[in-house]
């Protein structure tokens, strides 16, 4: 027989200050070598040995060999979750260099929850499709309160028929997956808002990467290019602009 979930045991994974870091610098779903997690997580490279194999032990973060390097991914998007949960929970951390007050904005405005949007531009994102009639929501009344969107609202969204022409005219792939729900959403730790996750919100975060209007830049952040101002404009109607 089982008990109820060993909560503590991950708990105390995640709560070393040194492992967190580790977590966060591997939160927006990249694969990176032990020297890269030491310098992104400011733990000493004789040490950062140690915590990711208690990591990999404890189940949040897999080894991927290839030749003679190994590098260290999440073990899975539940994982981000378990991140992003926490990171709504935490108090920020005081801002004491313009670098660090620099990325606390550009973080807030667009950034990466494992492999989709998250941030002002994630919740746009979001906002868009249901505003556009492209996505719906769909209420269930026999679930109860929605722990995100509160009482009387959708648990789950669905697309329209306008909604799936439009996607696929931007060629994002709707085809759903055994493996992973395609339409689900997160909430968003900075804006306590639901960005849209699952796998349409990687395969859409992966497609305005592809047509050039976002470009990823270091440490989960994410920047609208030029044309990505114009375009995510004239396709879903977000003001870029207006998102600080």
């Amino acid at each position: 027989m089982r008990g109820d979930a060993d909560i503590a045991s991950v708990a105390a994974l995640m709560g070393e200050p040194a492992r967190a870091g580790v977590l966060v610098a591997l939160a927006d779903g990249r694969a990176l070598a032990a020297s890269t997690l030491a310098a992104e997580a400011g733990v000493a490279p004789s040490t950062v040995s140690g915590h990711l194999a208690r990591l990999v032990e404890g189940g949040l973060v897999r080894v991927e060999p290839s030749g003679r390097n190994r590098y260290y991914r999440l073990a899975g998007p539940q994982v981000a979750e378990a991140v992003e949960a926490l990171a709504r929970l935490a108090p920020t951390r005081p801002v004491r260099s313009l670098r660090a007050g620099t990325h606390a904005q550009a973080i807030r405005k667009a950034r990466t929850c494992y492999d989709h949007l998250a941030g002002r531009l994630g919740v746009s994102v979001m906002d868009a499709l249901v505003a556009q009639d492209l996505l719906r929501a769909e209420p269930e009344p026999q679930a109860g309160p929605d722990p995100v969107l509160g009482a009387g609202r959708a648990r789950r969204y669905a697309f329209t028929d306008r909604g799936r022409e439009r996607l696929e005219q931007l060629g994002v792939t709707l085809d759903g997956s055994a493996r992973r729900p395609l339409i689900r959403y997160c909430q968003d730790w900075s804006e306590q808002r639901p960005h849209l996750g699952g796998a349409l919100g990687a395969r859409l975060l992966e497609r305005f990467v592809d047509l050039g209007w976002l470009v990823r830049v270091e440490r989960r952040v994410v920047r609208v290019t030029d044309a990505g101002q114009a375009s995510l404009g004239a396709e879903l109607g977000i003001d870029v602009g207006a998102l600080g």
